[in-house]
């Protein structure tokens, strides 16, 4: 697929992912604008956004040798935390973009998610009851996520490495531990992280997301202002639309991801814009 396809399948896929995290399902709705927090509707839904969340920011890789799907490039062996999340393929739409003639607003968003994710912190008194343990542990936003995401959704066979991480993260706090007993870390880990940590940085998670998803509605207003356009027949109870493809847009694949892409534009996002109190954002 050329450059131009790629765009319009990496920003639907973006929005498609935001969409299945910060919706009203998911979290309790409110009208409100700012200062806010946004709670979760259940237990359920905050496990579910953390399991997305880290769908989010995995990396796409390629396996049994095969290249990337759909043209797509992997990220360098070199590359910094964030690019081994979908945010690397937003970064490649804000540095060549083919839909609009420029991404800041959708650059700033996505570079303040990042930046975010690659802090770290200490959080004191870390509960290990299984093995006796209690450590300070030092870990980035980013990494407590994805083993979050992971125990969330694998099971204990599936997780060997999050529990060398979690074992390399006991280590460098001075308690040396053997892999049985990392494995045996695993629910009080998690436990910690996603039931105290996720679950106070979440309305923050939530508010860049959202941000990004708004940036991309702005980013394709004036694509969408271009290609709509009322077919013969169009009434209001009869809407018959349809959307110019942008030149080099051919791929079957590509046209139905601008399609949908186009009609998430006529939709606009789900959720106003809004912005957390800081009191969720100054710990950890």
């Amino acid at each position: 697929m050329n450059e131009i396809e790629q765009e319009c399948i990496i920003l639907n896929s973006a929005w498609k992912m935001i969409d299945g995290m910060v919706n009203w399902a998911m979290f309790v709705k409110h009208g409100h604008v700012e200062p806010t927090d946004m709670m979760f509707q259940t237990s359920h839904c905050s496990e579910l956004f953390i399991i997305r969340l880290g769908d989010f920011l995995s990396q796409l890789r390629a396996f049994n040798g095969r290249p990337v799907p759909l043209g797509l490039q992997a990220a360098p062996s070199n590359a910094r935390p964030s690019d081994l999340t979908f945010l690397y393929y937003l970064r490649q739409v804000c540095a060549k973009p083919h839909l609009a003639p420029e991404a800041s607003n959708l650059s700033t968003h996505t570079e303040a998610f990042a930046t975010w994710l690659e802090g770290d912190f200490v959080t004191q008194g870390v509960n290990l009851s299984a093995i006796n343990v209690v450590a300070d542990l030092r870990v980035t936003r980013y990494r407590y996520l994805k083993i979050c995401g992971d125990i969330a959704k694998h099971n204990l066979a599936r997780l060997e490495t999050n529990v060398r991480y979690i074992q390399n993260l006991l280590q460098a706090s001075g308690h040396p531990v053997g892999e049985q007993e990392a494995y045996l870390t695993v629910a009080d880990f998690y436990e910690w992280f996603q039931r105290k940590i996720f679950i106070y940085h979440s309305s923050q998670i939530a508010e860049f997301l959202n941000n990004i998803r708004w940036a991309i509605f702005e980013f394709l207003q004036p694509e969408f202002d271009r290609s709509y356009h009322q077919k013969e027949g169009y009434s209001l109870s009869t809407p018959l639309y349809g959307y110019h493809y942008p030149d080099g847009c051919n791929e079957p694949l590509a046209c139905a991801m601008y399609w949908d892409l186009m009609n998430r534009v006529r939709g606009r996002p789900w959720l106003h814009r809004f912005i957390v109190s800081d009191s969720f954002k100054a710990l950890y």
